[in-house]
């Protein structure tokens, strides 16, 4: 069994517990996720399936985009609901458009300080793990890039957004950020993962009723790729580590591989031709011709 599996994380679970849930219910111990949700967020988590877990690093993993609400007027140790309040300060006279314009200074490329509780390493220990004992260490930001922050509903102290970015961006600091641009201080109270790449969540399926049928085949999942199909003797040169003979004029980088249509390898285009980079067990690819 392996292929992408598309889930909805429910609120309240970290995204390895969601893991081990897979793992549970379709009865196979290597599932591997690509990016994580904080507990407090739902939304959409892509599963690699067995022997698929090595083929992740080759989806197109941004834009992220992301739904949620932060309330103004409030900060927190977590920067989110989670935490402790840290301050609490009045919003008399914060005005949507003000909201707006202030969000809109983060679209771009920009830097960001990881927060405190959150899983990067500093000398070799997570910083929430330093958090937790009290300790609070210095930071070095951090580049990223926000493709859209847009407000879509105000009802203060609560502002709904929504967000596309990219990859290692903190959206709880982009909330704590703004509020602090604004000198009203806030949090993020929800957050909805709805896209990764071209995977929406609306294509996703609960962890309670996730099953085999619902994986999908890792040539889709690596949609756009060129997937070239291979004779005996290539197949068997590709399983080997043989370059193959790249007889298209495309520009692209990489390509399936695939041995009488089922999947075999992911492929770079060198200067020898198209070099396997990953291949899958042998048991899973040539014994199915």
């Amino acid at each position: 069994m392996f292929g992408i599996l598309l889930i909805d994380k429910p609120k309240g679970i970290t995204s390895h517990d969601a893991v081990y849930r897979v793992r549970r219910r379709l009865g196979i111990k290597r599932v591997g996720h690509l990016g994580t949700l904080d507990p407090m967020a739902t939304g959409l988590l892509v599963l690699g399936i067995g022997s698929a877990t090595r083929f992740l690093r080759y989806i197109e993993a941004e834009p992220k985009v992301y739904t949620g609400t932060m309330k103004f007027g409030v900060t927190t140790t977590t920067q989110d609901a989670e935490g402790e309040v840290m301050a609490e300060r009045g919003i008399q006279g914060l005005a949507e458009d003000a909201i707006r314009q202030a969000a809109s200074q983060f679209v771009g490329a920009i830097e960001q300080i990881p927060p405190m509780y959150s899983a990067v390493k500093i000398g070799g220990e997570r910083l929430y793990k330093m958090a937790r004992k009290g300790i609070e260490v210095e930071r070095g930001p951090r580049h990223v890039t926000v493709h859209k922050f847009e407000i879509s509903k105000f009802l203060p102290p609560l502002v709904d957004f929504e967000v596309s970015c990219s990859g290692g961006t903190y959206v709880r600091t982009l909330a704590n950020d703004l509020g602090e641009r604004l000198g009203a201080g806030a949090h993020l109270t929800a957050l909805r993962r709805t896209n990764i790449g071209g995977f929406s969540v609306d294509e996703a399926c609960a962890l309670e009723t996730a099953s085999d049928a619902d994986l999908l085949p890792l040539e889709q999942a690596l949609s756009p790729l060129l997937v070239i199909d291979l004779d005996d003797d290539l197949a068997n040169m590709a399983l080997h580590g043989e370059s193959i003979p790249a007889t298209d004029d495309g520009e692209g980088s990489l390509a399936i591989l695939t041995y009488s249509c089922a999947f075999l390898a992911v492929a770079r285009r060198t200067a020898g031709g198209w070099h396997p980079e990953t291949v899958m067990p042998r048991d899973l690819t040539i014994s199915r011709g």
